[in-house]
């Protein structure tokens, strides 16, 4: 299978570098937000059906946020073929519903630190399939380099803190890596499906049936949506707008250009994370491993970006 498109506004090196920082960005920024949104409405820890409804209403939002402007943007939106709803159904199930699923219940039963780590082994597995998939897209010494420099820089976001006595768990630290397995084949899947579909399209449907997979599954195990006042309200629109611009934008870059290239700027996630939680929840930032973690990321998504020789 080989590379699909023609030389793009996306597929320029100085696009991507910009978009896929802003996504990374704006997933970061989940992380407070969810954690204060958890907070606000009373959610506890290990209530995972409540936070399974909460994710539900975060993207089902997403969805219809982007479903009505293409439909207002005169976009296909409404206007799919059989097999066009079957791909979306199975995206939006494996991408966001499934994926969410198994983080949310392997966030309960381990660390945010240990989470955090396991969850960047979305990008590895994203290359390592893209390898196999993709005949312009190799793994190669240089790929492979710069994936452990970016491991390594998430690695130093967390030195130092706590939790790494306690015991691996298939329910916890397995589930996390599952879903970042779940994450980076329906990554790759949702690639070949934007090649005969519009990205905001695509993604307004597979947010919106994800969304109500993971809303129905909350609301059946007994989750509630806790008492949703004002504060809270704005703060679930953010989410699910932040989650309406970075999928529509990641799509679109993964479109245009290799799996590989795109992937490797997911390691920024955690490092935009504690850096923006520690701004928003008070913790420390001005630490020597928030600037190693930085520096590492960055030297990894040069060595991967960088045209060869």
């Amino acid at each position: 299978m080989t590379q699909q498109g023609t030389p793009s506004f996306f597929s320029r090196p100085q696009t991507v570098l910009i978009l896929a920082t802003l996504c990374c960005l704006l997933w970061g920024s989940s992380y407070p937000s969810i954690k204060t949104g958890y907070e606000l409405l009373g959610i506890a820890r290990q209530d995972v059906p409540s936070k399974l409804v909460f994710a539900g209403w975060r993207f089902l939002l997403a969805g219809l946020f982007l479903l009505v402007l293409a439909v207002a943007m005169r976009k296909p939106a409404l206007r799919l073929t059989a097999r066009q709803l079957r791909q979306l159904t199975v995206l939006g199930l494996a991408q966001t519903g499934l994926q969410y699923l198994f983080f949310y219940i392997g966030l309960a039963y381990t660390t945010g630190v240990r989470a955090s780590i396991l969850n960047a082994t979305t990008t590895f597995f994203s290359v390592l399939l893209a390898h196999f998939i993709y005949r312009n897209d190799r793994l190669s010494p240089r790929k492979a380099a710069g994936c452990l420099l970016g491991f390594a820089g998430v690695l130093a976001v967390n030195v130092g803190v706590g939790g790494a006595a306690a015991p691996v768990t298939l329910h916890g630290e397995g589930f996390i890596v599952i879903a970042a397995l779940v994450l980076s084949a329906a990554s790759i899947y949702g690639k070949q499906v934007s090649v005969g579909m519009d990205a905001m399209v695509m993604t307004g449907w597979q947010l919106a049936i994800g969304g109500f997979a993971l809303l129905a599954g909350g609301y059946v195990s007994g989750g509630t949506a806790g008492a949703m006042a004002v504060v809270p309200a704005v703060l679930l629109v953010y989410l699910a707008l932040l989650s309406a611009i970075a999928f529509t934008l990641w799509s679109l870059l993964l479109k245009h250009n290799p799996v590989g290239t795109v992937s490797m700027f997911a390691f920024l996630i955690p490092v935009f994370g504690a850096a923006l939680s520690a701004l928003f929840l008070g913790e420390s930032i001005l630490e020597w491993k928030n600037l190693a973690a930085l520096v590492l990321v960055c030297a990894g998504i040069w060595l991967v970006t960088r045209a060869p020789a």
